[in-house]
């Protein structure tokens, strides 16, 4: 029997959600959970990678296990095993050719930022002091939705068959001293997020023009994009299937 599970990490102590030999990742720390509570070996798949310092308030992944799951026990469980910074929130038996990653119809991600220094926020947004202009950004993002293909936007020597992207959602939204930048799509590539904010952090701070953000949407070139902004303001937010609706519930 296949199972979905869905969970919420802080990703500050974790090298991303991918397993790595020589550092702590999120994916690592699930399977060694899931394996030890239920007594044979658990190698979960994700519905994507999250880079080191990334957080997620809302990611699955799919297992196979042969027993029917009693699944409020096993959340309970597995809260009390894992570390503090991981929380399973559900459950859900599935298909058994459902795909955590490819059966995913919608991603969505937010970039935080304050603009006032906050020392409980140090790991959790990117502190960006500077004036910037939240309506030219605005501008900005609609020019994504003219766009399918965003090699500009992707990590440099990256093994991906395509750099097609639909972008179903792109806006910035301001509260007080919070900036909150939301973006979705069907998927995303390597690093795709965070240089999309850089470059428009160059646009709220006048360093280049609107039509300098399309001609870098046309070049395909990642050097002439702006820079990554830091993985710790990033979240995956929400992952959406046809057979759930979008908080991860069978509708």
């Amino acid at each position: 029997m296949r199972y979905f599970i869905e969970l919420a990490y802080n990703g500050t102590n974790y090298h991303g959600w991918q397993y790595q030999p020589n550092a702590a990742s999120v994916q690592e720390t699930l399977n060694t959970a899931l394996s030890t509570i239920l007594k044979t070996t658990i190698d979960v798949v994700g519905a994507g990678r999250t880079d080191t310092g990334v957080h997620a308030k809302q990611m699955f992944a799919h297992f196979d296990f042969d027993t029917e799951m009693d699944a409020p026990f096993y959340i309970h469980k597995l809260n009390s095993f894992l570390p503090k910074d991981i929380a399973i929130i559900n459950i859900h038996k599935v298909s058994d050719t459902a795909h955590a990653r490819f059966d995913a119809t919608k991603r969505t991600y937010e970039y935080h930022i304050n603009t006032q220094k906050n020392v409980f926020e140090n790991e959790n947004s990117w502190y960006h002091p500077s004036q910037l202009d939240i309506e030219t950004m605005n501008a900005a993002t609609q020019l994504l939705f003219t766009h399918t293909d965003f090699e500009c936007f992707s990590k440099v020597n990256t093994d991906v068959n395509t750099f097609n992207c639909k972008i179903m959602e792109a806006h910035w939204q301001q509260n007080r001293d919070k900036l909150i930048f939301t973006i979705a799509a069907d998927r995303f590539l390597r690093n795709m997020v965070r240089a999309i904010v850089g470059t428009m952090i160059n646009i709220g701070l006048g360093k280049i023009t609107l039509q300098d953000f399309q001609t870098i949407l046309e070049s395909k070139d990642r050097s002439q994009a702006g820079f990554s902004v830091p993985a710790h303001g990033l979240y995956l937010t929400k992952i959406e299937y046809k057979f759930l609706d979008a908080v991860g519930n069978k509708p």
